[in-house]
């Protein structure tokens, strides 16, 4: 395995290239005639469940789950850690129907910006933060209202393994004006899909969904407690995956 390792990873890129361009086609010419759900369906999961596939069979990526007992039955905002693009295909693969918040520039890509764009993803200006987050606000609150997990990286952008970055405070502000827990996601699937690099190591990722977490309260008071108290339950668990890893 390990001597085959950069052909099986080199193989991996090339069908997740080719499946995403073959599949944004399909869904150009069908998808739009779906109502959301569906469409999410057939558009996101198919093919993020497709990449999770090709990232276990072929470089061994391998995960498992802790927590999903603590899933609300209606959809909320998820915070979830951000180390690498596996935790974006598989969050979206794992919650259905869902609407992410990314870089606006994503939609400007060819067949997949395009597809990505019939999924009505609340697409940011970074270089504006303001008006990001009143685009967040109005935006996640239109989704979830129809029936659509809002998923918020607070730390805006993937952070290497040991590292932490500042969380924005914008999933939690939508929470508490929806009347919403937020639903907090570790993992260390940096320590296998690193940031930097197409290098790949073979592994067991581990996923902890927390529990819900609500607002103590209302106003900004409110949305920076039930954020830092999201951001401390993440960074803790993280922790001890990455050390776990490391021991074994």
């Amino acid at each position: 395995m390990k001597a085959l390792l950069p052909l099986r990873i080199a193989l991996f890129y090339f069908l997740l290239s080719f499946t995403a361009f073959a599949w944004c086609l399909v869904c150009l010419v069908f998808a739009p005639f779906m109502p959301f759900h569906k469409r999410y369906r057939f558009v996101v999961k198919n093919w993020c469940s497709c990449a999770v596939w090709l990232g276990k069979t072929l470089v061994g990526l391998r995960y498992e789950v802790h927590g999903a007992e603590n899933i609300p039955a209606k959809p909320c905002v998820i915070l979830a850690k951000h180390q690498s693009t596996w935790e974006t295909f598989f969050i979206s693969a794992y919650f259905e129907p869902l609407t992410q918040v990314l870089k606006r520039e994503l939609l400007r890509v060819p067949f997949f910006g395009w597809a990505m764009w019939l999924l009505k993803p609340i697409a940011i200006d970074r270089e504006n933060p303001k008006a990001a987050l009143r685009q967040v606000a109005q935006q996640g609150q239109e989704s979830l209202e129809r029936g659509a997990w809002v998923l918020i990286f607070p730390e805006g952008t993937r952070v290497p393994v040991g590292q932490k970055g500042k969380f924005s405070r914008s999933g939690a502000s939508l929470a508490v004006n929806a009347g919403l827990p937020v639903l907090p996601i570790a993992h260390n699937a940096g320590m296998f899909w690193p940031k930097a690099g197409w290098g790949k190591t073979p592994g067991v990722i581990q996923v902890v969904i927390g529990p819900a977490m609500y607002a103590e309260g209302e106003g900004p008071r409110a949305v920076a407690e039930l954020n830092q108290r999201a951001e401390d339950w993440i960074n803790e668990q993280v922790q001890l995956l990455e050390n776990q890893a490391v021991t074994n």
